[in-house]
């Protein structure tokens, strides 16, 4: 699927192409390499949560993520118990399953100890492609071997195609399609 041309006359990602927060996002973060540990754990649980759902949602649900994870404080998520689980639960303005607020809970404590290996932005970056692949793929055998590696650490909600998506919005590959007017940018 090639891009898509907006009114703007900029070519994008079919999926950005009209104006709002996904055009904003696809411009401005996607497939850009981010740095420190809060903003991998941070997309890893954005794409556990986006399991299921729209993009679009978590993305604007994105700001009372951060805010009731602690700006993805491992060390402060880590440290919930049950009562910031029912109040997870509780707060309407997240997605509430309860499977995914588990992960998140036990990921935090995996991304702590991992820190005294080579901590969760080397094991990610170690998975990156040489090739992107194809622009409607959804697995790669990179993406699958993350995923049975982060579930070997204590990582849970990360298959192969949260993998995959984690592998897109962290730069791992380039995962613009040609023509828009990002593919081969960092």
């Amino acid at each position: 699927m090639g891009p898509v041309i907006g009114e703007d006359g900029v070519g994008r990602c079919a999926w950005a192409g009209g104006p709002g927060a996904m055009r904003d996002y696809h411009d401005e973060e996607w497939g850009r390499p981010v740095t420190g540990e809060s903003a991998y754990f941070e997309r890893m649980t954005l794409e556990a949560f986006q399991s299921g759902l729209s993009w679009a949602t978590i993305l604007a649900k994105r700001p009372a993520f951060r805010e009731v994870f602690a700006g993805f404080d491992a060390d402060v998520v880590a440290g919930y118990d049950d009562a910031d689980v029912a109040r997870l639960m509780d707060d309407a303005r997240i997605v509430r399953n309860r499977a995914k607020i588990l992960a998140t809970l036990q990921n935090a404590r995996a991304t702590v100890d991992l820190r005294d290996a080579e901590g969760l932005e080397q094991l990610l970056l170690g998975f990156a492609l040489a090739a992107t692949p194809s622009a409607d793929a959804t697995t790669s055998p990179e993406s699958v071997a993350m995923a049975k590696e982060l579930k070997r650490r204590g990582f849970a909600f990360v298959g192969p195609t949260t993998a995959y998506a984690l592998m897109q919005a962290l730069g791992l590959f380039d995962p613009h399609v040609p023509g828009c007017h990002r593919q081969g940018r960092p």
